[in-house]
């Protein structure tokens, strides 16, 4: 009895995995936004950056407001900024995560090269572009906070400055 039943339950596994639309021989058409065929990623999306190394970024929330956050160290994660989920979604501000190389949920080369201010500000701009941003909001910590104004001398234009700089608030 135990066998029967432990063999319909894989069957019916097999069937729903057949049956789920990731999973059919035809996938829609290229630019078919229908949720059915998205896959569920709970916000998290690996960005490569430097053609070969992949960097950890989460959106949490939906918002006309967008803010890229830049954690400190270097060699923090983006973990001390998890309580922003509590209050920031709240008021309309969609945020993004993102662990710079090295940190975290990012890959870690042990390539010492890497490890310079310059080539940091070009892996936020690839993480920029990764993530579709334009118009959005910086906000560095301590070691991001220095990045965020590197980042800025050179791509200001991609960033909004709000009025007098401060984030409005709906």
């Amino acid at each position: 009895m135990k066998k029967t039943l432990m063999l319909l339950f894989m069957a019916g596994c097999l069937y729903a995995c057949h049956q789920s639309p990731a999973n059919t021989a035809s996938q829609p058409a290229a630019g078919n936004t229908d949720t059915a065929y998205q896959i569920k990623t709970g916000g998290i999306k690996m960005i490569l950056v430097d053609g070969k190394y992949h960097v950890w970024t989460k959106k949490i929330g939906d918002g006309k407001i967008k803010v890229l956050l830049l954690h400190g160290g270097p060699g923090f994660s983006h973990d001390y900024f998890e309580c922003f989920e509590d209050f920031l979604p709240k008021e309309g501000i969609e945020f993004y995560y993102y662990d710079q190389l090295g940190c975290g949920n990012s890959d870690a080369p042990a390539d010492t090269s890497l490890w310079n201010l310059p080539r940091y500000v070009e892996e936020v701009e690839q993480v920029r572009k990764g993530l579709g941003l334009d118009n959005f909001y910086l906000l560095g910590h301590s070691w991001g906070s220095m990045l965020a104004m590197e980042y800025l001398q050179k791509y200001q234009s991609h960033v909004t400055h709000g009025e007098r700089g401060e984030l409005p608030l709906p």
